[in-house]
């Protein structure tokens, strides 16, 4: 692999092991309604899995309620035990037309090993992206021996690679600081 290559694939990766992250503590909800809890969560519509925003409209209408109204009153009952089965923490309310989910007030308790889960997050999202350096890094020693990068391209490369690690490692580090005091605050 060529100077570029290396630096372009450690980057890619990294960033994948951050959006990684992101998406893993999306669903870990801080008391207000949010429609991402629903990610993930399919149907039979039809002999088809589909997404339950795909099959209704979604909204918030306060802050610890969401609602779910399917285009088709015959899939209630199916939303319904799709959430029930995705085991979310939340009982739908069914009235025949929607599906309320409401979230309940946090316990501080409750807050507190959540944003434990977010920093345990952090750490293998942090681990994941080092592996990413460790293995660029012995990329970069296999092309200096090979002949395609002389030892100032390694030397130069190699700080380029822990000057990316490092600005990844801060992306972790404020995306989990601002779960953290999202699910802190009352």
């Amino acid at each position: 692999m060529n100077y570029d290559q290396i630096k372009n694939t450690a980057n890619k990766e990294m960033k994948q092991a951050v959006e990684s992250f992101e998406t893993r503590i999306a669903n870990i909800k801080a008391g207000r309604a949010s429609e991402s809890i629903l990610d993930g969560i399919t149907f039979s519509y039809y002999g088809t899995e589909t997404p339950i925003n795909q099959a209704a409209t979604v909204s918030i209408p306060e802050a610890r309620l969401l609602v779910i109204k399917p285009w088709d009153r015959k899939n209630i009952g199916p939303i319904e035990n799709a959430i029930l089965k995705a085991n979310i923490g939340i009982t739908p309310q069914n009235d025949g037309e929607v599906i309320r989910l409401p979230f309940p007030v946090l316990t501080e308790e409750r807050r507190k090993e959540y944003t434990k889960e977010v920093n345990k997050y952090a750490e293998e999202a942090k681990i994941s992206v080092r592996n990413k350096r460790r293995d660029a890094m012995d990329e970069v020693k296999k092309s200096e021996k090979s002949g395609d990068i002389t030892e100032d391209d390694r030397f130069s490369l190699e700080e380029e690679l822990q000057n990316i690690t490092d600005k990844n490692i801060k992306l972790l580090e404020e995306v989990a600081d601002k779960k953290n005091k999202e699910l802190l605050s009352v």
